[in-house]
């Protein structure tokens, strides 16, 4: 499916992932989603929220506001706190059941993220999908968490659908 996503849809999504990582989230939501359109910087999508006043460093801000922010003990620090050396144990791992026994699992997508990115394609209509789909998927589920981080930034959702309609 990605295969249909342009070059700059695609580091948006996984940007979206590395957001979602880099937070310690057990998911990529909207607002990860958001995120990863903000940082390629030079999509439409891009230029449609920098219209709108929405930069990352603010959304991310905002995101932090809205969700909290990241825990503050890295799980690999707490383990190593009650003495367990979870190098050692994936070494162990490793040589016993191979190296997929220690990969990192990809972060799942959230259900609101998924039907944005299904919003995204049809809003395509069989052209290459770009950041103006992915953001018009995003804006397409009020009361989502992109359309609520958009919203406490002062953004006016309504008025921000209809620019990206008209680059749809």
């Amino acid at each position: 499916m990605f295969d249909h996503f342009t070059e700059g849809a695609r580091a948006a999504i996984m940007q979206a992932q590395a957001e979602a990582v880099a937070r310690s989230d057990e998911h990529i939501g909207g607002e990860h989603l958001l995120l990863g359109v903000l940082h390629e910087g030079t999509g439409v999508a891009a230029d449609l929220l920098g219209d709108a006043g929405v930069t990352a460093d603010a959304a991310r801000r905002a995101v932090g506001e809205l969700h909290g922010p990241p825990p503050a003990v890295e799980p690999a620090a707490a383990l190593a706190a009650i003495g367990i050396d979870l190098e050692r144990v994936d070494a162990r791992l490793t040589e016993a059941f191979g190296p997929a026994a220690t990969a990192p699992k990809p972060t799942p997508f959230d259900d609101a993220v998924k039907e944005a990115l299904t919003a995204a394609v049809a809003a395509a209509d069989g052209r290459p999908i770009g950041t103006e789909h992915v953001l018009l998927g995003l804006l397409g589920a009020p009361g989502a968490a992109a359309t609520k981080l958009l919203e406490h930034l002062g953004v006016d959702v309504g008025a921000l659908t209809e620019r990206a309609r008209g680059w749809s």
